[in-house]
């Protein structure tokens, strides 16, 4: 039977080619249902009749009534749904969203156009508010009482009007002249109900919305078309409007059978390749290791892909995330809206042990502070991961300034750091301890701890990880597995002891020494000396109670948290593995008061430099 499988991808494929070559194009229907959004009308269509609108709407089809609504628009996905009381349609921007949500002034930094539509028969309308966001120390005092001014950025105040303009779906400050305001930025964002202008009390991030209600235009020759002639409307190669009707003549015909056929043709060469490259890869060892360990595996959670689906959900691998050691990272969307972030891992790594090692040790586990893995894709030699989509990317972005520039206002206080490096104990103590197997990750470090929107931190690329039993303490290792300035000193020379859950209690450590005191850790910098490795530089002044004049600390409290993190990741880079703790007392100590932590032997290596990735780009998953 399974010899047959090729086979029968031939000839339900050919059926396809056959019904592709017979089949006419049919009528558009004078309107559609599309689940809960109700019947719909031109401009929009569902994927059944593409050609029969302007902007097609995906999930309609589902048997599904409650089926998540989307709209691709530009090269952005927009989730639909209608306001039950205006019966308006709502586009949903899932980045503004997220600022909204996190309350962060980047809502403020750039104008809004994305909604601006790709056809030149339609337009989308939808009402903005006009902003003008100036630095405080222009000291710009508002032209009139019928303006008002937002403080709720730290470095920027914000005017806008309180009163509609004109019909053109646009609020705010048009009657003020952009001379007055030379020296800020003007910006439009999307607001939901005009009538809801804050007063200078309110917040902006109330006022502007990230589900914007949308109304269409279509020009007047386009509907006609559409309506009067039941047609399609197109441009000629000089620009102009025509329609296409449904009444087609003899020579357009032969010419649409002809193009047809030759691309009946082209299918079936691409049939013989991929039976080709079937039979190829039935014999390849690693394909045979792989799927063998899935069918082992029978009960795994996460979901199989084809090739095709993750091709699709990628929209074609347009939108890159990063690079990391065992491939790149692209975005993605599944069918129900949701983003995700697609693996696709490089073929240079041939044995299939990183494939192997991140399906098992994700799918054995269940935590928030690990990465979920939703999906995996084996075609051939084509392997991807599909995890949970983190915007807030890795942890060190927000560390390294020169990784992403962009981040430079969004600096990692004590406190969100604080709760990073608890979450990422927590992580670990589970992978431990709380799982049926114990898991070995093996690769702690920034690049490997992913922030979701509200930076809680999520351990992540288990390219590594080694799944041994829970009562096995000491784990058979032939080479040292990890990232230069993480690795634990046993894992290349067995004098120190011998490898264990211990090891990621060291990679634990240097990571949260090096949050503490990267060489660019934005405003939270600590100089010293190059020569100098930074572990003994600051037991030296622990030691001598010496201030350590973070510059993220701001009060007693600041001072107390780093203090802790501190002694904390000190006593889990002592050199012998038996002198560290188990992540659970890590976490103990972690929220426990400081008054009960002391001050560990000065036992851990000497370096030339600070631990630093050694990715260029990196991704994080």
């Amino acid at each position: 039977m399974k010899n047959q499988e090729p086979f029968q991808a031939l000839f339900f494929l050919s059926t396809l080619v056959l019904l592709f070559i017979s089949s006419a194009k049919g009528k558009c229907p004078p309107s559609f249902l599309c689940g809960n959004l109700g019947t719909m009308y031109f401009p929009y269509t569902d994927t059944k009749h593409p050609h029969c609108g302007l902007l097609v709407i995906h999930g309609c089809v589902d048997r599904d009534p409650d089926a998540v609504k989307t709209i691709k628009n530009k090269g952005e996905w927009f989730y639909i749904t209608r306001d039950s009381s205006t019966q308006t349609l709502l586009f949903r921007d899932d980045d503004l969203r997220t600022l909204l949500l996190t309350r962060r002034c980047g809502v403020f930094s750039k104008n809004y156009t994305s909604l601006d539509t790709s056809s030149p028969f339609l337009s989308l309308q939808f009402t903005t508010v006009t902003l003008f966001t100036c630095n405080r120390t222009l000291n710009i005092t508002p032209p009139s009482s019928a303006f008002s001014k937002s403080t709720i950025c730290p470095n920027e105040d914000i005017f806008y009007g309180t009163s509609k303009v004109d019909e053109s779906f646009s609020y705010g400050s048009e009657d003020i002249p952009d001379s007055y305001f030379e020296l800020c930025s003007k910006i439009r964002l999307p607001i939901r109900d005009a009538e809801l202008v804050p007063n200078s009390n309110g917040s902006l991030f109330d006022y502007v919305s990230a589900d914007i209600p949308v109304r269409t235009e279509v020009s007047n020759p386009c509907s006609s078309c559409y309506r009067l002639r039941g047609g399609q409307c197109q441009l000629d190669s000089q620009g102009k409007f025509f329609c296409i009707q449904e009444k087609t003549s003899r020579k357009v015909k032969i010419v649409v059978a002809a193009t047809s056929a030759a691309g009946a043709l082209g299918i079936l060469m691409v049939l013989a390749c991929i039976l080709r490259r079937y039979y190829c890869h039935k014999k390849n060892p690693t394909y045979i290791m792989i799927e063998n360990f899935l069918k082992q595996h029978g009960h795994l959670s996460a979901k199989r892909y084809s090739y095709l689906e993750v091709k699709k959900m990628t929209n074609s691998f347009k939108n890159k995330l990063g690079q990391g050691g065992f491939g790149t990272v692209y975005k993605g969307r599944l069918q129900n809206g949701s983003f995700v972030a697609v693996k696709v891992l490089s073929k240079l790594k041939g044995d299939g042990e990183e494939f192997i090692n991140e399906v098992a040790s994700i799918s054995m586990t269940s935590h928030v502070n690990i990465v979920s893995l939703l999906g995996f894709c084996l075609e051939g030699s084509k392997r991807f991961l599909i995890y949970e989509y983190m915007p807030n990317g890795s942890l060190e972005k927000f560390i390294y300034e020169e990784k992403d520039p962009s981040r430079l206002k969004l600096t990692l206080h004590c406190t969100t750091m604080y709760s990073i490096a608890i979450g990422v104990a927590r992580g670990l103590e589970y992978l431990h301890k709380g799982c049926n197997t114990k898991i070995l990750h093996f690769d702690i470090k920034p690049h490997n701890i992913l922030l979701d929107e509200l930076f809680c931190p999520k351990i992540s690329d288990f390219g590594l990880a080694k799944i041994c039993p829970r009562e096995k303490s000491i784990v058979s290792m032939m080479v040292a597995r990890g990232t230069i300035g993480y690795i634990a000193p046993e894992l290349f020379c067995r004098n120190f002891g011998g490898v264990s859950h211990k090891s990621d209690v060291y990679s634990y450590g240097m990571m949260v020494l090096e949050m503490l005191g990267a060489r660019e850790n934005n405003n939270c910098r600590v100089d010293f000396p190059s020569e100098d490795y930074f572990p003994h530089w600051i037991y030296n002044h622990l030691e001598s109670n010496e201030d350590l004049q973070f510059r993220c600390t701001k009060n007693q409290n600041d001072e107390e948290m780093v203090r802790k993190m501190i002694i904390v990741s000190l006593w889990c880079i002592q050199t012998d593995p038996s002198n560290r703790p188990a992540m659970s007392k890590v976490v103990k100590m972690m929220e426990g008061s400081i008054r009960s932590l002391q001050i560990p032997p000065k036992s851990f290596l000497f370096s030339s430099s600070v631990p630093q990735s050694q990715s260029s780009d990196s991704s994080g998953y």
